[in-house]
């Protein structure tokens, strides 16, 4: 497998993370394991953060776990440099508000949520003619709506669980229609922020009096709220996807949470989450799940990486929940770990998505968008 630039110059790869969204944390440690597994002898790596307040900061470290997860500097006086991403005579590159320049090769944005997953930075990159890790902006704003989709992934005949958006106007001129559809599931319900991740702002309702604050809660991330039915006994499958024209899925895996479901306690504090990796599956379900990730992945465009998960209610049931384009890139994350079981290191998938990147990138720039000069 081709990694890095063995016999050249080093790649510069410039590590964005942190960013204004509820998943903050969770981007930093993700920051951190890339930013440690990229080898020094093929990469010279740069660290943007992106504080609480949405400034861009340049650093010359991550914030070490005893500091917290989520320590970045928000003082002023306290941060490094601003910076600002600049394009001149096809060189891309980093300025700092003290003038300094720094050309490079690759972004690779660790950033969870609205403001990062969204395809807000995407946007951003692809008019400073950037090359960057991951979907572009079409597949990161689909992917970080989980109501929209839905909307496509019925449309490519994906099934999907039983499900009512609630929109934050909606809620405001008629709550009780709103109210009557998402009653119209059942209960237990799971209501959610349908543009965040990381269970941030979830609830599972099992009293119908308890359904409106759960759509309040939900709002008040997000302007559309996501009810979905609770899928009561079945099983929770993630499966990686990689690749651009031709994507690939990994072996698929299982959450095992230690908790009533997989909320962000269970993710990321408790210990007792287990994962099956491979999940225990018959041969041609996991088959099945691999096809319906790769078809989720194409469905909203989506370029690089994501993760999908799934549902799965034995002999044969199989629903796609939902799909992640940045998904947590922990060492112990879902995403890198399914790659590691189906023979492709932690290591060998970060340089696999810088290439991918850049692939992109090149593809891109040959497709006579501008004007000649």
């Amino acid at each position: 497998m081709k990694r890095g630039k063995p016999n050249g110059p080093k790649r510069r790869v410039v590590i964005v993370f942190g960013g204004r969204s509820a998943e903050h944390e969770v981007s930093v440690a993700s920051a951190r394991s890339v930013a440690q597994t990229l080898d020094p002898d093929r990469y010279e790596v740069l660290l943007i953060g992106i504080d609480k307040l949405g400034r861009w900061h340049q650093m010359n470290e991550l914030p070490s776990r005893r500091e917290g997860a989520g320590a970045l500097p928000s003082v002023t006086g306290e941060e490094g440099p601003g910076v600002s991403l600049a394009r001149d005579s096809g060189e891309s590159a980093i300025v700092t508000d003290r003038g300094e320049r720094t050309e490079i090769d690759v972004v690779f944005p660790i950033l969870h949520g609205p403001y990062g997953e969204d395809g807000t930075i995407q946007g951003m990159l692809e008019l400073a003619g950037v090359p960057y890790v991951g979907a572009g902006v079409l597949g990161s704003a689909l992917g970080i709506d989980k109501a929209l989709q839905k909307v496509l992934f019925v449309a490519a005949g994906l099934p999907v669980v039983p499900h009512e958006a609630v929109y934050e106007r909606e809620w405001e001129e008629d709550r009780e229609a709103a109210l009557a559809r998402a009653s119209g599931l059942g209960l237990p319900v799971f209501v959610k922020p349908a543009t965040l991740g990381s269970s941030v702002g979830i609830s599972k309702v099992k009293r119908e009096e308890d359904l409106a604050a759960a759509i309040e809660e939900a709002l008040s991330y997000a302007r559309k709220a996501l009810v979905e039915q609770s899928m009561e006994g079945a099983r929770e499958i993630e499966c990686s996807v990689l690749g651009n024209d031709d994507p690939v899925a990994s072996v698929p895996g299982e959450i095992v949470p230690n908790a009533e479901w997989y909320d962000y306690q269970a993710k990321y504090i408790d210990e007792g989450t287990s994962l099956e990796i491979p999940a225990k599956l018959p041969g041609k379900v996991a088959e099945e799940v691999q096809r319906m990730a790769v078809a989720a992945f194409r469905a909203i465009d989506a370029a690089g990486m994501a993760r999908v998960d799934f549902f799965y209610r034995e002999p044969d049931e199989i629903l796609v929940n939902e799909i992640n384009t940045i998904p947590g890139f922990t060492t112990i994350s879902m995403y890198p770990k399914l790659w590691e079981a189906s023979g492709l290191s932690y290591a060998e998938l970060v340089d696999r998505l810088v290439e991918l990147a850049i692939e992109r990138h090149e593809k891109e720039q040959k497709r006579g968008r501008t004007l000649p000069q």
